[in-house]
Protein backbone atom coordinates (compact mmCIF):
# COMPACT_ATOMS: atom_id res chain seq x y z
CA UNK A 1 0.00 0.00 0.00
CA UNK A 2 1.48 3.45 -1.06
CA UNK A 3 0.63 6.20 1.42
CA UNK A 4 -0.83 9.15 -0.82
CA UNK A 5 -1.34 12.81 0.90
CA UNK A 6 -3.82 15.29 -0.79
CA UNK A 7 -3.83 18.99 -0.32
CA UNK A 8 -6.65 21.64 -0.10
CA UNK A 9 -5.89 21.98 -4.20
CA UNK A 10 -5.99 18.05 -4.69
CA UNK A 11 -2.24 17.86 -5.24
CA UNK A 12 -0.34 15.11 -4.27
CA UNK A 13 2.95 14.68 -2.02
CA UNK A 14 3.83 11.56 -3.51
CA UNK A 15 4.38 13.46 -6.55
CA UNK A 16 6.56 16.13 -4.81
CA UNK A 17 8.70 13.65 -3.27
CA UNK A 18 8.89 12.06 -6.70
CA UNK A 19 10.15 15.56 -8.18
CA UNK A 20 12.58 16.42 -5.39
CA UNK A 21 14.13 12.91 -5.76
CA UNK A 22 14.46 13.45 -9.33
CA UNK A 23 16.32 16.68 -9.37
CA UNK A 24 18.63 15.05 -6.77
CA UNK A 25 19.82 12.58 -9.15
CA UNK A 26 19.40 14.80 -12.57
CA UNK A 27 21.46 17.08 -11.35
CA UNK A 28 24.50 15.51 -10.34
CA UNK A 29 24.20 13.19 -13.49
CA UNK A 30 24.60 16.29 -15.89
CA UNK A 31 26.69 18.55 -13.56
CA UNK A 32 29.29 16.19 -13.71
CA UNK A 33 29.96 15.98 -17.67
CA UNK A 34 30.01 19.46 -17.72
CA UNK A 35 32.75 19.38 -14.88
CA UNK A 36 34.58 17.18 -16.72
CA UNK A 37 35.82 19.67 -19.30
CA UNK A 38 37.62 21.57 -16.52
CA UNK A 39 38.28 19.24 -13.51
CA UNK A 40 39.42 15.26 -12.94
CA UNK A 41 37.36 12.57 -12.37
CA UNK A 42 37.36 13.13 -8.53
CA UNK A 43 36.57 16.49 -7.94
CA UNK A 44 33.96 16.81 -11.08
CA UNK A 45 32.24 14.26 -8.65
CA UNK A 46 32.55 16.07 -5.71
CA UNK A 47 31.27 19.70 -6.75
CA UNK A 48 28.89 17.25 -8.90
CA UNK A 49 27.27 15.73 -5.36
CA UNK A 50 27.63 19.46 -4.21
CA UNK A 51 25.27 21.03 -6.82
CA UNK A 52 22.95 17.93 -6.61
CA UNK A 53 22.28 17.96 -3.05
CA UNK A 54 20.93 20.79 -1.10
CA UNK A 55 21.41 23.57 1.53
CA UNK A 56 19.10 23.06 4.63
CA UNK A 57 20.09 26.43 5.72
CA UNK A 58 19.56 28.28 1.75
CA UNK A 59 16.29 26.54 2.59
CA UNK A 60 15.27 27.48 5.76
CA UNK A 61 16.07 31.38 4.59
CA UNK A 62 13.42 30.53 1.98
CA UNK A 63 11.05 29.88 4.20
CA UNK A 64 11.76 33.18 6.09
CA UNK A 65 11.54 35.04 3.01
CA UNK A 66 7.86 33.51 1.89
CA UNK A 67 6.65 33.88 5.26
CA UNK A 68 7.99 37.46 5.00
CA UNK A 69 6.22 37.98 1.63
CA UNK A 70 3.11 36.01 2.94
CA UNK A 71 2.98 33.23 0.85
CA UNK A 72 1.75 30.03 1.60
CA UNK A 73 3.62 26.87 1.72
CA UNK A 74 3.58 22.97 2.67
CA UNK A 75 4.88 21.66 5.48
CA UNK A 76 6.14 18.52 3.90
CA UNK A 77 8.37 20.91 1.39
CA UNK A 78 10.56 20.07 4.70
CA UNK A 79 10.51 15.94 3.73
CA UNK A 80 11.08 16.81 0.18
CA UNK A 81 14.31 18.46 1.43
CA UNK A 82 15.20 16.01 3.42
CA UNK A 83 15.62 13.23 0.92
CA UNK A 84 17.06 15.08 -1.57
CA UNK A 85 20.34 15.38 0.12
CA UNK A 86 21.51 11.47 -0.05
CA UNK A 87 20.53 10.64 -3.58
CA UNK A 88 23.29 12.99 -4.80
CA UNK A 89 26.13 11.85 -2.55
CA UNK A 90 25.66 8.46 -4.00
CA UNK A 91 25.42 9.28 -7.41
CA UNK A 92 28.47 11.31 -6.98
CA UNK A 93 30.93 9.02 -5.86
CA UNK A 94 29.27 6.11 -7.93
CA UNK A 95 30.24 8.38 -11.33
CA UNK A 96 33.50 8.40 -9.90
CA UNK A 97 33.75 4.65 -9.22
CA UNK A 98 32.84 4.28 -12.63
CA UNK A 99 35.12 6.83 -14.55
CA UNK A 100 38.38 6.69 -12.72
CA UNK A 101 39.40 2.92 -12.11
CA UNK A 102 42.60 4.78 -10.33
CA UNK A 103 40.50 6.22 -7.58
CA UNK A 104 40.51 4.58 -4.36
CA UNK A 105 37.87 5.43 -2.35
CA UNK A 106 38.02 4.31 1.62
CA UNK A 107 34.11 3.72 2.04
CA UNK A 108 31.94 0.74 0.30
CA UNK A 109 28.81 1.03 -1.09
CA UNK A 110 26.72 -0.16 1.66
CA UNK A 111 29.13 1.99 4.01
CA UNK A 112 28.57 5.55 1.98
CA UNK A 113 24.93 5.24 2.00
CA UNK A 114 24.62 4.34 5.62
CA UNK A 115 27.16 7.59 6.22
CA UNK A 116 24.38 9.39 3.69
CA UNK A 117 21.24 8.58 6.23
CA UNK A 118 23.27 9.06 9.02
CA UNK A 119 24.94 12.31 8.65
CA UNK A 120 24.17 14.98 11.42
CA UNK A 121 22.61 17.34 9.79
CA UNK A 122 20.33 14.61 7.92
CA UNK A 123 19.52 12.72 11.06
CA UNK A 124 18.49 16.45 12.60
CA UNK A 125 16.82 17.18 9.54
CA UNK A 126 14.54 13.82 9.96
CA UNK A 127 14.24 14.00 13.84
CA UNK A 128 12.86 17.43 13.41
CA UNK A 129 10.25 15.78 11.13
CA UNK A 130 9.28 13.19 13.23
CA UNK A 131 9.12 15.77 16.10
CA UNK A 132 6.60 18.10 14.24
CA UNK A 133 4.39 15.17 12.99
CA UNK A 134 4.50 13.91 16.92
CA UNK A 135 3.79 17.46 18.51
CA UNK A 136 0.36 19.43 18.92
CA UNK A 137 -0.05 23.15 17.78
CA UNK A 138 -0.17 23.88 21.59
CA UNK A 139 3.41 22.21 22.14
CA UNK A 140 4.85 23.79 18.62
CA UNK A 141 3.62 27.12 20.51
CA UNK A 142 5.27 26.80 23.27
CA UNK A 143 8.82 26.41 22.01
CA UNK A 144 7.99 29.03 19.82
CA UNK A 145 10.42 31.73 21.34
CA UNK A 146 13.64 29.34 21.04
CA UNK A 147 12.70 27.82 17.30
CA UNK A 148 11.13 30.77 15.81
CA UNK A 149 11.94 34.30 17.49
CA UNK A 150 15.55 33.84 17.83
CA UNK A 151 16.20 32.36 14.20
CA UNK A 152 17.69 35.51 12.84
CA UNK A 153 20.05 35.79 15.66
CA UNK A 154 21.05 31.80 15.27
CA UNK A 155 21.41 32.21 11.09
CA UNK A 156 23.46 35.47 11.38
CA UNK A 157 26.21 33.61 14.10
CA UNK A 158 26.04 30.40 11.59
CA UNK A 159 26.51 32.53 8.23
CA UNK A 160 29.98 34.05 10.14
CA UNK A 161 31.44 31.39 10.86
CA UNK A 162 30.87 29.69 7.49
CA UNK A 163 32.29 32.75 5.74
CA UNK A 164 35.34 32.28 7.75
CA UNK A 165 35.86 28.79 6.72
CA UNK A 166 35.41 29.66 2.80
CA UNK A 167 37.75 32.44 3.34
CA UNK A 168 40.16 30.14 4.68
CA UNK A 169 39.89 27.91 1.63
CA UNK A 170 39.68 30.63 -1.39
CA UNK A 171 43.06 30.26 -2.29
CA UNK A 172 42.57 26.85 -3.87
CA UNK A 173 39.27 28.21 -5.71
CA UNK A 174 40.91 31.17 -6.97
CA UNK A 175 44.15 28.65 -8.42
CA UNK A 176 41.00 27.32 -10.98
CA UNK A 177 40.78 30.60 -12.49
CA UNK A 178 37.42 31.29 -13.83
CA UNK A 179 35.13 28.28 -14.43
CA UNK A 180 34.62 27.51 -10.79
CA UNK A 181 33.14 30.92 -10.41
CA UNK A 182 31.53 30.55 -13.53
CA UNK A 183 30.05 27.44 -12.88
CA UNK A 184 28.90 28.75 -9.08
CA UNK A 185 26.97 31.55 -10.58
CA UNK A 186 25.65 30.49 -13.85
CA UNK A 187 24.33 26.76 -13.14
CA UNK A 188 22.74 27.36 -9.49
CA UNK A 189 20.36 30.02 -11.84
CA UNK A 190 20.04 28.13 -14.53
CA UNK A 191 18.23 25.03 -12.70
CA UNK A 192 16.73 27.47 -10.22
CA UNK A 193 15.11 29.43 -12.93
CA UNK A 194 13.88 25.95 -14.72
CA UNK A 195 12.27 24.34 -12.00
CA UNK A 196 10.54 27.78 -11.06
CA UNK A 197 8.91 27.20 -14.85
CA UNK A 198 7.83 23.72 -15.06
CA UNK A 199 6.90 22.94 -11.46
CA UNK A 200 3.80 24.58 -12.14
CA UNK A 201 2.64 20.46 -13.47
CA UNK A 202 3.09 19.82 -10.12
CA UNK A 203 1.94 22.74 -7.55
CA UNK A 204 -0.06 25.36 -8.52
CA UNK A 205 1.05 26.60 -4.40
CA UNK A 206 3.57 29.96 -5.17
CA UNK A 207 5.57 28.88 -2.24
CA UNK A 208 6.34 25.35 -2.72
CA UNK A 209 7.58 26.51 -6.57
CA UNK A 210 10.36 28.39 -4.59
CA UNK A 211 11.18 25.77 -2.47
CA UNK A 212 11.60 23.45 -5.41
CA UNK A 213 13.46 26.10 -7.20
CA UNK A 214 15.85 26.90 -4.09
CA UNK A 215 16.18 23.39 -3.47
CA UNK A 216 17.14 22.85 -6.88
CA UNK A 217 19.54 25.97 -7.42
CA UNK A 218 21.15 25.21 -3.54
CA UNK A 219 24.32 23.58 -3.14
CA UNK A 220 25.29 21.76 -0.03
CA UNK A 221 28.28 22.84 2.49
CA UNK A 222 27.82 20.31 5.13
CA UNK A 223 26.90 17.09 4.09
CA UNK A 224 28.66 16.59 1.36
CA UNK A 225 31.91 17.34 2.39
CA UNK A 226 31.77 15.06 5.02
CA UNK A 227 30.61 12.40 3.05
CA UNK A 228 33.29 13.09 0.51
CA UNK A 229 36.33 13.85 2.87
CA UNK A 230 35.41 9.98 3.93
CA UNK A 231 35.01 8.29 0.68
CA UNK A 232 37.00 10.46 -2.27
CA UNK A 233 39.98 11.90 -0.41
CA UNK A 234 41.59 13.00 -3.14
CA UNK A 235 38.86 15.51 -4.12
CA UNK A 236 39.76 19.11 -3.37
CA UNK A 237 37.70 20.35 -0.16
CA UNK A 238 39.17 23.96 -0.81
CA UNK A 239 37.48 24.15 -4.46
CA UNK A 240 33.98 22.48 -3.79
CA UNK A 241 33.17 24.08 -0.53
CA UNK A 242 33.70 27.59 -1.67
CA UNK A 243 32.19 27.29 -4.66
CA UNK A 244 29.07 26.28 -2.62
CA UNK A 245 29.34 28.56 0.27
CA UNK A 246 31.18 31.56 -0.90
CA UNK A 247 29.52 32.05 -3.79
CA UNK A 248 25.96 29.75 -4.53
CA UNK A 249 24.70 30.42 -1.74
CA UNK A 250 24.89 34.57 -1.07
CA UNK A 251 23.57 34.55 -4.60
CA UNK A 252 20.64 32.07 -4.32
CA UNK A 253 19.24 34.11 -1.10
CA UNK A 254 19.99 37.79 -3.02
CA UNK A 255 19.70 37.45 -6.28
CA UNK A 256 18.12 33.71 -6.76
CA UNK A 257 15.00 33.95 -4.54
CA UNK A 258 13.21 37.04 -6.02
CA UNK A 259 14.19 35.89 -9.53
CA UNK A 260 12.76 32.44 -9.24
CA UNK A 261 9.50 34.17 -7.28
CA UNK A 262 9.13 36.54 -10.73
CA UNK A 263 9.51 33.62 -12.95
CA UNK A 264 6.70 31.82 -11.17
CA UNK A 265 4.37 34.99 -11.06
CA UNK A 266 5.44 35.38 -15.08
CA UNK A 267 4.50 31.19 -15.81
Amino acid sequence: MVLVVVDNNGETTRERLLLGIGLAVFVPLYTYFLLRRRFNVANSGAIAASYGSVSAVTFVTAISFLDLEGIAYGGHMVAVMALMEAPSIVIGVLMISLFDKSTETRASCSSLVKHALTNGSVLLILGSLLIGFLASDAQAEGIKPFTTDIFKGFLAVFLLDMGITSGKKLKSFLDEGWFPLLFALIVPLINGSLVAMISDVLTESEGNRLLFSILAASASYIAVPAAMKMAVPKANLGLYIPMALAITFPLNITLGMPLYLSIIHMF
